[in-house]
């Protein structure tokens, strides 16, 4: 794919992704912070096979950053959604 595809389809998913966490009222951002954190997880996965392809020292390093920050979302989403849940539970 050429660069200019490649940011446009970029430009496009992050005014996608805004528009939606912007428009979700507040009752909802449990199952959406659970929802997100299931595509970072998918996004690991994808992360973790360019990581390791050997498709060249370029691609082997974007692929560890992307590992590194998909981790940190992964794990800091379900610490927010753990704690939103404790909320809602019986003492």
């Amino acid at each position: 794919m050429t660069l200019l595809l490649l940011l446009t389809l970029f430009v496009v998913a992050v005014f996608l992704g805004v528009e939606l966490i912007t428009k979700v009222p507040p009752t909802l951002h449990t199952p959406l912070m659970s929802g997100s954190n299931a595509i970072s997880g998918i996004s690991l996965v994808g992360a973790l096979l360019s990581a390791g392809s050997g498709a060249g020292i370029m691609v082997n390093v974007l692929g560890f950053i992307a590992v590194v920050l998909a981790t940190i979302n992964v794990v800091g989403g379900y610490m927010v959604t753990n704690r939103m849940l404790a909320m809602f539970k019986r003492k």
